[in-house]
């Protein structure tokens, strides 16, 4: 019987992971088998494999919170062998084995056909930072966003923030600000669609201010923490924050006053339980945006994985990295 490969953390005293081969898994009811064609890594995929992080709700597990593959058994009535499918978000990668793997097999209720102008390698270059960008750039248009509006985008090198940044840019905003500390990045932000870029020390007060100048209609903040307390005070009457990361921590300090007296709006953003009838529509735009030319796209395998996890956390990571998965014939 044939064996197939997935990155498997584990937890004894400490937190360890290693490539493990195992054996062609059967689905149960409702659920369907996948050869996994591509998955991605995403910022919670490397928080994965390290100790006390609260991503893992139990070990051992395979991490991958994005997946395309080609159903190879379906136990549920919306799929069919051959079809190909993405899914991200729910418990995928996190309290179910994920897409770090040859096969997987997932429930059918959270995954979806792949969209016929979107390929399973694009997909996969979008993944849940894709996702995540085009819910946080919907949000904003539910709330007034318009081709004039001053956009401000943390994180600007990131997967979340690189792709909110080309989406804005496709919706023909004209004042696409990048918020980045990689001085050696710029011109690349700004091929990107970034029409400035700043560091937080250009701006940001050594003590914040409850109120300060007001410098941005929106604000899609991937970053969180004290970064984000310091950004509120500088946006403008009516703006809206979208928030949907958390890399600098998740504590929020700051005042009511913006919130009273400026009406500014905080917007939660969330990838993980969207319901299944808004997915398939976001994936479609997703489709109809393309992936952007200039970003920095690089491919890994299993065996590599670490090496991605610990750029990710150091904060040296650039653009995307999806895995190529070579499953073998089952």
């Amino acid at each position: 019987m044939p064996t197939y490969k997935r990155f498997r953390v584990s937890k004894d005293q400490t937190v360890s992971y290693q490539i493990e081969n195992f054996e062609k898994p059967q689905p149960k009811e409702n659920e369907v088998l996948l050869s996994i064609n591509y998955s991605s890594v995403n910022y919670k995929d490397a928080l994965a494999t390290r100790d006390n992080t609260g991503v893992l709700r139990y070990y051992p597990i395979t991490p991958g919170i994005d997946l395309a593959g080609t159903v190879l058994v379906s136990n549920h009535p919306d799929f069919e062998v051959g079809d190909t499918v993405i899914a991200n978000g729910f418990d995928i990668g996190v309290a179910h084995d994920g897409g770090f793997s040859q096969l997987a097999v997932i429930p059918g209720e959270w995954l979806v056909h792949l969209p016929k102008n979107l390929s399973e390698k694009d997909a996969m270059i979008f993944g849940t930072a894709g996702f995540t960008a085009a819910l946080a750039v919907d949000a904003l248009k539910k709330h007034g966003l318009n081709s004039d509006s001053r956009v401000l985008v943390t994180g600007a090198t990131g997967g979340v923030g690189s792709f909110a940044i080309h989406f804005l840019k496709e919706l023909g905003i004209k004042n696409i600000i990048a918020l980045s500390r990689k001085e050696t990045k710029i011109d690349e932000l700004k091929k990107l669609g970034a029409s400035e870029v700043l560091q937080p020390q250009s701006f940001l007060p050594e003590k914040a201010r409850p109120l300060s100048k007001q410098l941005f209609d929106f604000v899609i903040d991937s970053v969180g923490g004290d970064l984000l307390s310091q950004l509120i005070p500088f946006v403008g009457y009516g703006g809206s924050l979208a928030l949907c990361g958390n890399a600098a921590g998740i504590k929020l300090n700051t005042t009511v006053l913006p919130f009273i007296l400026r009406s500014v709006n905080l917007l939660g953003i969330d990838s993980v339980n969207v319901p299944l009838e808004k997915r398939l529509p976001v994936w479609e735009e997703l489709g109809s945006w393309q992936v952007p030319e200039t970003l920095t796209i690089n491919t890994t395998t299993l065996e590599k994985l670490p090496d991605v996890a610990e750029s990710l956390l150091a904060g040296t990571h650039v653009g995307r990295t999806i895995v190529e998965l070579n499953t073998p014939s089952v």
